[in-house]
């Protein structure tokens, strides 16, 4: 998509850093962080939602957890902790039309429900 900034930034088209990349995704800094650390893992397609073809979403999703595990090793916080938020659509407070998954951690974190 020639307006969605996480497809500029996977092109390098910014100058983003991409803390880590692959031919399936790539990771970033949120730049609004909720936490002490708040990476994006975002695919490299352009997925704007999780109701495309089952079977696509399934290897993406799979690919993103796998990196955000990576990732959390990396970042130093698998010992005590991290969350995965994965925002869908309007309500849920998605704020761009891009697939991504939130790898928040660094302090104690507010329990859900």
């Amino acid at each position: 998509m020639d307006d969605c900034i996480f497809c500029a930034i996977g092109q390098g088209q910014t100058d983003t850093l991409q803390l880590y990349t692959d031919k399936e995704c790539f990771v970033i800094r949120d730049i609004y962080p909720a936490a002490p650390t708040h990476l994006l893992i975002i695919p490299h397609d352009h997925i704007t939602s999780l109701t495309i073809d089952t079977s696509a979403i399934e290897s993406v999703m799979g690919h993103l957890f796998t990196v955000a595990y990576k990732m959390a090793h990396v970042e130093c916080v698998q010992e005590r902790g991290y969350r995965l938020v994965l925002n869908q659509g309007q309500d849920s407070g998605q704020a761009i039309a891009h697939l991504h998954l939130h790898l928040l951690a660094g302090k104690q974190l507010p329990t859900l429900g």
